[in-house]
């Protein structure tokens, strides 16, 4: 059977969250995961708001991306954005994480998507050297900002 994908289901919003809080452990980042299944459950699902894609080996999961759609206004259409991949690192080494970004590609192709793009920690040497094999370009002349929590509800009084 080999390598093959599938989009997520409702029924695997728990494995999703398997799936964030092995990267979250990866990242080191494992305490600031907040996310149940229900709420996974409700803006991937109900909301739609994000997809997840499975790469799997003989129909077990062994990676996944999660992402979903932004817009550019300079390109006047949509993108693809990358919130996570992940393989589990069992399975490293193989290929899955070339696929799982070869397949969001595609995606993107057929959806006649301007771009496809992530973010990446700086401290992530591994991962860097990986995107610069595919051809990605670090944009170093954009710095992130982000508002959250109470900051956020203030922003918004």
């Amino acid at each position: 059977m080999g390598m093959t994908f599938r989009f997520a289901e409702r029924k695997d919003s728990g494995l999703i969250l398997s799936f964030i809080k092995g990267l979250a452990s990866y990242e080191k980042m494992l305490d600031q995961v907040v996310a149940t299944e229900e709420q996974l459950e409700q803006w991937i699902f109900d909301k739609r708001k994000a997809e997840v894609i499975f790469a799997c080996e003989d129909g077990k999961e062994v990676g996944f991306a999660l992402f979903f759609h932004n817009f550019s206004t300079f390109l006047g259409r949509a993108g693809i954005y990358l919130e996570d991949i992940f393989v589990l690192p069992e399975y490293r080494g193989r290929g899955y994480g070339k696929a799982l970004l070869r397949k969001l590609a595609q995606i993107a192709v057929e959806r006649e998507c301007g771009r496809l793009e992530w973010w990446y920690l700086d401290w992530n040497k591994p991962s860097i050297d990986f995107y610069l094999s595919l051809g990605a370009k670090p944009m170093d002349e954009w710095t992130v900002y982000r508002v959250t929590g109470e900051t956020l509800k203030k922003l918004a009084e």
